[in-house]
């Protein structure tokens, strides 16, 4: 990804948006322009809505503590997140449908895939191989790889790369092009030709009938995006990568799960597929954010798109293989995912999701966000209030759920119907391991949110290599 930089502006005028809403719920048109507007991608104020949130959060906990009937708010709280959660394991997820045959080939959509690629000499020409390899008619597939700016081998392979594949298209973006990621994937999109627009990062393992899987699921009416399961190349390494590994099937587990309850799928970067009506609707990837996947996620369900998965074809990509790697790659995702509720917060209310998907969105909201952030608040009333802590019963729900997705998830994709004895240990152990290693979000979570509300920053892209050496990462410069 390119270097580039950003401060968010927090002199800018202060939106009344209330007021805002009032006027355009009076006119269907202006709603319609304002949704399509600027702020709808934009930053404003992102400091001051984090710190707004963060001092809500220690209020409302120190408030719960300080009055008689505060675990009684708690306890119910538990008992709608418990019917939720219940909800959530009973569902049977939907059989995937079936892999298009040779003959419905000929009436397959067009197919782009894009891979937006900065010093990733250690693995451009195995990605390129495996995307020209895909059991897919080649009239119906361009490929685009955007060499962004790289300054080791990686424009001279590319070039070398096009000379032999017919389908391989090549784009140089110059040192200071802008946008990150989604810079590069906006600037080639023009150029596409695809009905569906798949996204790989340079480091994907790609089955070769992926896009024969991917394609059947874009046939179901208002289907957007389709997220490919992501599984870890390297578990086998360490803690850390058995730890991810486990992740990614609880991940899995959930995004089924969520879906076929009526909320929301989520897209997760790599291996990710957009039809392109749903992404030209949308505005394209936003170039103000460092989590372009979560934030297209929330714009396609505003604009009444649904998200798919495929899991039982993964792509699989590197694992981070050390716990500083492991902090500032959850940091970039955990400040991403926080990003999208403060810009879109207003439409998020506003908008028709439909009550599934409400529901669903404030569960998870809960449970991955504001319950790690809380927690220090509560810790602090506790202690000085000489008693337990008040979360206790929400945390329970959250943590139980998360442990039993993660024995579900493994024992979904690697099992057959009935389990031996073995494998249940196996599992269980893992799922363990897994509860233990998905702590650091317990960390992470309010250092960031403390961090988003009370340091100005600009943030500085560092592209590493992969394959073995140090990951790609965000360096977060402070100001």
């Amino acid at each position: 990804m390119p270097q580039e930089s950003w401060k968010e502006q927090d002199n800018e005028p202060i939106l009344d948006p209330l007021g805002s809403l009032l006027s355009e719920w009076t006119d269907p048109e202006a709603e319609e322009e304002e949704f399509r507007s600027d702020f709808f991608r934009g930053v404003e104020g992102r400091r001051k809505k984090a710190a707004f949130v963060l001092m809500s959060i220690w209020a409302v906990v120190a408030f719960l503590h300080l009055v008689s009937w505060g675990i009684w708010a708690i306890i119910g709280f538990s008992v709608l997140l418990a019917f939720q959660t219940l909800r959530l394991i009973i569902a049977k997820p939907e059989a995937e449908p079936e892999a298009l045959t040779e003959a419905e080939l000929n009436n397959a959509p067009s197919v782009s895939l894009l891979v937006a690629a900065k010093n990733e000499q250690a693995v451009i020409q195995n990605l390129v191989t495996q995307l020209c390899s895909l059991d897919y008619p080649v009239n119906k597939l361009d490929i685009w790889i955007i060499d962004d700016s790289s300054t080791d081998k990686t424009p001279a392979i590319l070039d070398k790369l096009a000379t032999q594949y017919e389908q391989l298209n090549v784009i140089h973006r110059p040192s200071g092009a802008s946008g990150g990621k989604s810079g590069a994937l906006n600037e080639v999109l023009p150029l596409t030709k695809g009905d569906i627009i798949g996204v790989f990062d340079a480091d994907a393992l790609i089955p070769q009938d992926l896009l024969r899987r991917v394609s059947p699921l874009f046939q179901q009416e208002r289907m957007g995006a389709v997220q490919v399961r992501k599984a870890i190349a390297n578990a086998d390494v360490n803690f850390w990568t058995k730890g991810q590994s486990v992740e990614m099937a609880l991940d899995a587990y959930f995004q089924q799960q969520r879906i076929v309850t009526g909320g929301l799928g989520e897209l997760r970067g790599n291996g990710q597929f957009v039809s392109r009506q749903a992404l030209n609707s949308c505005g394209g990837w936003n170039e103000q954010t460092i989590t372009d996947d979560l934030d297209l996620t929330i714009r396609l369900h505003l604009d009444n798109w649904k998200i798919g998965v495929l899991v039982n074809t993964p792509v699989e990509e590197e694992g981070v293989t050390t716990a500083i790697a492991l902090w500032h790659q959850r940091n970039r995702w955990a400040e991403g995912g926080y990003q999208r509720y403060l810009d879109y917060w207003r439409f998020i209310i506003s908008e028709p999701l439909g009550l599934n998907k409400k529901v669903d969105l404030v569960s998870f909201l809960l449970m991955q966000y504001i319950l790690p952030t809380a927690a220090i608040p509560d810790i602090v009333m506790a202690i000085a209030r000489h008693h337990l802590p008040m979360l206790t019963p929400l945390t329970g729900v959250a943590l139980s759920l998360s442990g039993f997705g993660m024995y579900k998830g493994l024992s979904r994709l690697q099992t057959p119907e009935k389990l031996s004895m073995a494998q249940f240990f196996n599992y269980l152990g893992q799922s363990l391991r897994g509860t233990l290693y998905m702590v650091h979000w317990l960390v992470i979570m309010p250092c960031v949110t403390a961090r988003m509300a009370i340091r100005p920053k600009r943030l500085k892209w560092v592209k590493t290599v992969h394959a073995g050496t140090i990951e790609e990462d965000l360096e977060f410069e402070r100001g």
